[in-house]
């Protein structure tokens, strides 16, 4: 089994890459723009492999790849990603990069950083929720990747909060907590007071009442969702990225309210809700962890 692994997280505005050992620590990384154009994501992909082989010196027999979209069954492409980075899908990068390559989306990839080197580690079981533009997420159960039929699990934003609205997400779902409280839908939600979920919780913070309302509104339907998440997986922790959980003691402080009052805390135990210990290269972490956890199936 090697001692290093490489990670490569194809972000929609960057490309990170990382050289990990089997601790998690990081060797080396570096990071690029990606260009969302048939062609020059994949290019810019080779190149971070490359520029990473000759920093670590290294064989790349442990590859690992993050990318939007839902992998396939047996991890080695991105199956469906419709609307962005013309070419992605079915595209096979261990042709591609001349060498085995394993693929998963971008959130299972942030979550297994997570579950084996981050605020997860040494827990079992656990959930990851990424509050960004959108929201998603992971599911690690007795401390492997959850992935499911057609490796959609783990897509929490699309759970509801509100089944009697006609409003839709992305997936069709209805009132989904992806609306809820994803940056995308802010001005929507704030009647075009706010448009970023920055100015909100900056509005917030200062008591300003359509702010406030329309926060506590959101971080209200969080918590409800959390709590659904917590009754069926049953997770011992509960982890948040993104940059929506950057807003710090302006989230975490009515989130802990709010599921004080909903959390079922059968005989006392409560589940803790805990920031992510990893930023922005968590994708190229799990990637590479990813790597080093199947690497029976790069042989």
């Amino acid at each position: 089994m090697s001692e290093q692994a490489i990670g490569i997280d194809m972000g929609a505005t960057h490309i990170k890459g990382v050289v990990i050992d089997t601790s998690g620590k990081i060797l080396h990384q570096l990071q690029t723009d990606t260009v969302d154009q048939e062609g020059a994501w994949k290019d810019a992909v080779a190149i971070t492999l490359q520029s990473l082989i000759k920093k670590s010196g290294i064989p790349p027999n442990s590859v690992g790849l993050s990318a939007p979209g839902l992998a396939s069954a047996n991890n080695d492409r991105i199956a469906v990603m419709p609307g962005r980075l013309e070419g992605l899908e079915n595209f096979l990068w261990s042709d591609f990069l001349k060498t085995p390559t394993l693929v998963l989306n971008d959130a299972h990839a942030a979550t297994l950083a997570e579950a084996k080197f981050g605020a997860g580690k040494n827990r079992k079981d656990i959930i990851l929720l990424t509050l960004g533009s959108g929201v998603g997420g992971g599911i690690v159960i007795n401390g492997i990747l959850h992935q499911g039929l057609i490796q959609r699990a783990g897509h929490m934003g699309h759970a509801t909060v509100n089944a009697d609205t006609h409003t839709q997400d992305v997936a069709g779902m209805a009132g989904s907590i992806e609306d809820a409280i994803g940056n995308l839908t802010v001005g929507r939600r704030s009647f075009g007071k706010y448009e970023t979920t920055a100015q909100l919780v900056k509005a917030y913070e200062k008591g300003e009442p359509i702010a406030t309302f329309v926060w506590l509104k959101s971080v209200k339907d969080l918590a409800s969702a959390i709590c659904s998440y917590i009754n069926i997986i049953s997770p011992e922790l509960v982890i948040l990225s993104g940059g929506i959980s950057l807003a710090g003691k302006a989230l975490f402080d009515p989130l802990r309210s709010f599921v004080d009052v909903f959390e079922w805390k059968a005989g006392g135990t409560s589940v803790p809700i805990i920031p992510a210990a990893f930023g922005e290269f968590a994708g190229a972490i799990g990637a590479a962890a990813f790597a080093l956890q199947n690497q029976k199936k790069l042989e």
